[in-house]
């Protein structure tokens, strides 16, 4: 065990994480109510497939969802039984502040975007304690000229936020903290904290929320859920059969009750009995008695009016736990806060040793806190969706070829990574893989639970494909699950000193399923060249990628081959890491080291078929679209398309061939009888660092040429990371002309001005962490192998030569400006500092930034990958 983990350990929290293992329920209650239900694709019975304006935003809070629930700091179970959240009025607004604001895809000017100030400021692994903050303004929220302002705004145009509507000038505002802490697995307080941050008083409503989640609407449940107002201020929540849960708040609260149902006759003019989900909200806003009940219902609200002094603060407590535990709740409340908050202080003071500056410790303690935050309750039964439920009307006819149709098998209600809890309230394939590496560093077994989650056969499909995402499952995202897998096994090794090959051995079995549906699905010809489609790159291609090419053309994909050959070197590494202890595995890593030759052969085209995707004179890797009579032409664009074939190098050991005969046997034919191979990828003949030996895409010279592009700061190197496209399409966009297709993609260094895929995300230009992860992550394995003596120009033209290694340390020093001047001395990043919709101290975490200025953009609490930061920050550390 490392002294980080023995330091760990000795913490409370550690203790707490040790506990779970022997079934101690810490993770039972968490922040798993998403940030919105509405608009997605779960709730959408529409016969045309429009999740947006089905669900939209103002029938949210009249509206049951089928699936499950949204709310403002939201807080619950892992099955969404009940639900804890936040309600606010400012007495000037139409209606209550219950969930977060944001525009749809259709009315914003670069897709959906969430319109609100809000941080996930804490947060430790077992949620013992959580906090985020919200502001809140004292005017009307300006909700329609959000919408107003955006809609007319080209996609050329920046967006509208919140902050340039001048809503918080004169500081008229309110910053309201919602803290978690957890006296016992079962045993939830609640704080909530109002600073008024005007120069006079300023009234609000605060109204914590409780509630059931609507499970009797869509079924023959005889009983539901009850919530029960008690004589001393308390409300008992009981369900049938279940245990009986207490919520304590401080007096005077007000209890006003009402029913989780749809407001039939509002929204549908269908008559029905309320009092319905929308009635706290019309009595405390309309002063609508009829509207609510005062004894009891399946929603609750718990007011207490505040006239905030000018500058000064308000805070009200609750208590949440199993009847019969903490007679006196608040006895023991604010020591119970100060005691987890000093706990949380501790764990991370223990997994931060060796981060230097206080700057980037807390970057990367924020970067946790929003990670964590995002893991959400996700319910979705394909079937039940598909066809219909029984006490509701039929789905349109069609349904059964919606979306989706084809994976009747999926069956989710789990907690789940989720990318952004606004904008992408669902789980994706490769968003999930690097969500679970900065995971690994505070709570290693649940990133190993959700590595192997969409393993499962309630998620994977039959075929051995991986879910994409829910607004198409079909589509496919970069096979990066065996490579999250060792990235995870291998901090958990270093941090425990255990190698759980348990865990190596469970995936494996799993992802070799889903090895061969790629071969099978995506390999047309049979030619170990990849058609992947869509891999979750948007618009970085001249064409959409997801759709049929004209002509039955194919495309032959530079990015997709190249992570299929990292996949079979990833598979590899996990199958000889597993043979060290079990020599069956030997077969298997044979196996993928002789797929990744074939691979490589063909990327190569060292049959000399004219197929290849390396281009000679330009020193770069291209897609290939090839005609069925087999005629082919180049897209010659340079983008990370062509870098991705970097991924995929692994290095091996001497001693691995010692240990592993079978193994070392079968290389030494292969590669004794395909010469070819052996001298075009691996230089095998050749030693390296070590007596290692390299197996990748590119020899020494190919990556050197590679490198000049990626390292020149007229094309790829940015102040901030590598750029998705080469700045030198700036001036003179580049074009594609072939079969009366004539399309132009410029250098689009910030939001998308395409509108392929809602134009909500761009790869024309902006820096993405992940694959500027990746991309150091290579280097490393490359450095390992040629060493000290292996140098390129860094940047290109500037007559300074640096190792692999080094150039990835510069790599590393450029992403963290996105966060730090630097990332090992002191002060945040101008843009985050200044940015007008965030709160000072407070950092967001975009899902990607401008090419130029490294403005944050995109989603902009997207702290699944981008939280990878973490793993950068702890690695300068070490």
């Amino acid at each position: 065990m490392s002294s980080v983990e023995n330091a760990v350990s000795a913490t409370a929290e550690g203790r707490r994480l040790q506990e779970i293992k022997s079934g101690v329920a810490w993770r039972r209650w968490g922040p798993y109510v998403s940030e919105r239900q509405w608009g997605t694709v779960r709730e959408d019975y529409s016969a045309d497939g429009d999740a947006w304006n089905f669900f939209p935003f103002d029938h949210a809070r009249s509206r049951t969802y089928r699936w499950g629930e949204d709310g403002l700091a939201g807080f619950c179970d892992e099955s969404m039984r009940w639900c804890l959240g936040l309600a606010l009025w400012n007495e000037k607004d139409p209606f209550l502040k219950e969930r977060l604001f944001g525009l749809a895809n259709g009315e914003g000017n670069h897709g959906e975007d969430v319109k609100e100030v809000y941080h996930y400021v804490d947060a430790t692994p077992t949620h013992s304690y959580q906090k985020m903050i919200y502001r809140y303004p004292q005017a009307a929220f300006p909700y329609a000229q959000l919408r107003t302002e955006n809609a007319s705004r080209t996609r050329m145009e920046p967006e509208y936020e919140i902050g340039d509507t001048g809503i918080f000038a004169d500081h008229r505002y309110f910053d309201v903290s919602i803290e978690y802490a957890k006296a016992g697995p079962n045993d939830i307080l609640m704080l909530i904290t109002v600073e008024n941050a005007a120069e006079e008083a300023a009234r609000l409503h605060v109204l914590p929320q409780l509630w059931a989640r609507n499970t009797w609407a869509w079924s023959d449940e005889p009983e539901h859920p009850l919530l029960a107002a008690q004589a001393n201020g308390d409300v008992l929540a009981t369900r049938p059969a279940k245990k009986t849960w207490r919520l304590s708040a401080e007096d005077p609260a007000e209890l006003l009750f009402c029913e989780n149902n749809t407001n039939q006759p509002l929204l549908f003019s269908v008559a029905a009995d309320g009092p319905f989900k929308d009635g706290i909200n019309d009595f405390v806003v309309s002063g609508t008695e009829a509207a609510i009940d005062r004894k009891g219902g399946t929603k609750v609200a718990a007011r207490r009016i505040f006239d905030v002094p000018a500058k000064g603060r308000v805070s009200m407590r609750l208590r949440w736990r199993e009847d019969g535990a903490a007679p006196d709740p608040f006895a023991d409340f604010d020591a119970t806060m100060a005691l987890r908050r000093q706990e949380a202080d501790a764990f991370y003071a223990a997994v931060q040793r060796d981060i230097g500056s206080d700057a980037a410790r807390a970057v990367h303690r924020q970067a946790i806190a929003g990670l964590l935050w995002s893991k959400q309750f996700y319910f979705l039964d394909i079937p039940r969706w598909l066809d219909g439920d029984p006490n509701l009307p039929p789905p349109p006819s069609g349904r059964e070829k919606a979306r989706n149709a084809d994976w009747r098998h999926l069956n989710n209600a789990d907690v789940v990574l989720m990318p952004d809890a606004w904008e992408y309230p669902w789980y994706a394939a490769w968003d999930l893989a690097f969500h679970c590496v900065p995971m690994a560093l505070i709570d290693a077994d649940f990133a190993k639970q959700q590595l192997l989650l969409l393993t499962r056969d309630w998620y994977m499909h039959p075929s051995g494909q991986l879910p994409g995402y829910e607004w198409n499952f079909s589509d496919v995202n970069p096979p990066v699950q065996a490579w999250a897998a060792l990235q995870v096994y291998e901090i958990d090794r270093r941090m425990t000193g255990v190698d759980d090959v348990s865990f190596l051995e469970r995936i494996m079995h799993k992802l070799m399923l889903n090895f061969s549906w790629w071969v099978n699905r995506k390999d047309s010809d049979g030619r170990n060249l990849f058609q992947g489609g869509f891999l979750g790159l948007d618009n970085i291609s001249p064409f959409n990628r997801s759709e049929a090419l004209p002509d039955n053309m194919v495309l032959d994909q530079a990015d997709g081959t190249a992570w299929m050959a990292m996949y079979a070197l990833n598979l590899m590494k996990i199958a000889i890491e597993l043979a060290l202890s079990d020599p069956v595995y030997e077969d298997m890593a044979s196996k993928y080291f002789e797929h990744f030759l074939l691979i490589a052969g063909a990327v190569a085209d060292i049959g000399e078929t004219g197929d290849g995707l390396w281009n000679e004179e330009d020193g770069f890797f291209y897609d290939m679209l090839r005609h069925r009579n087999g005629s082919s032409v180049p897209i010659r664009i340079q983008s990370l398309v062509g870098l991705i074939p970097i991924f995929a190098v692994e290095v091996l050991d001497n001693d691995i061939f010692q240990k592993l005969p079978s193994f070392a046997g079968r290389s030494r034919w292969l590669l004794q009888n395909r010469p070819k191979l052996a001298a075009l990828v691996s230089r095998w003949t050749e030693h390296g660092q070590g007596e290692s030996h390299l197996l990748s895409l590119l020899r020494g010279h190919r990556l050197k040429g590679l490198l000049r592009h990626m390292l020149d700061e007229k094309e790829f190197l940015s102040e901030f990371g590598i750029r998705s496209l080469s700045k030198i399409y700036q001036s003179n966009p580049y074009r594609f002309q072939a079969e009366g297709i004539s399309i132009d993609v410029p250098y689009t260094p910030g939001e998308a001005e395409s509108g392929l895929f809602g134009g909500n995300s761009n790869w024309r230009g902006p820096v993405w962490m992940p694959v500027n992860f990746l991309l150091i992550n290579a280097l490393r394995k490359f450095h390992a192998y040629f060493g000290e003596d292996f140098v390129v120009e860094c940047p290109t033209g500037s007559g300074t030569f640096l190792s692999l290694d080094a150039v990835a340390d510069e790599l590393t020093a450029r992403l963290s400006r996105l966060f730090l001047r630097d990332p090992l001395s002191g002060e945040t990043s101008d843009d985050q500092s200044a940015a007008s919709n965030s709160i000072a101290g407070y950092l967001l975490f975009y899902e990607y930034f401008h090419g130029d200025t490294g403005k944050g953009l995109g989603a902009s609490h997207q702290t699944g990958w981008t939280a990878l930061v973490a793993n950068l920050i702890d690695e300068v550390g070490r």
